[in-house]
């Protein structure tokens, strides 16, 4: 990129800022939104869930 354009890489700049922003925001969601490994591991105990059928 030559230094004749100044402004179509300060554009440029501002969108891959913006894009580096945009990412952070989904990503700050989507850890927001994440249910733990361990919730939706666990398990009704055999027991539990046999006297429930009988």
């Amino acid at each position: 990129m030559s230094d004749a354009d100044p402004v179509k890489g300060r554009g440029e700049q501002v969108q891959a800022a913006e894009r580096e922003a945009a990412r952070r925001r989904i990503l700050a969601q989507a850890e927001a939104d994440r249910i733990p490994a361990e919730e939706t591991t666990r398990a009704v105990p055999d027991r539990r869930w046999r006297r429930g059928q009988q």
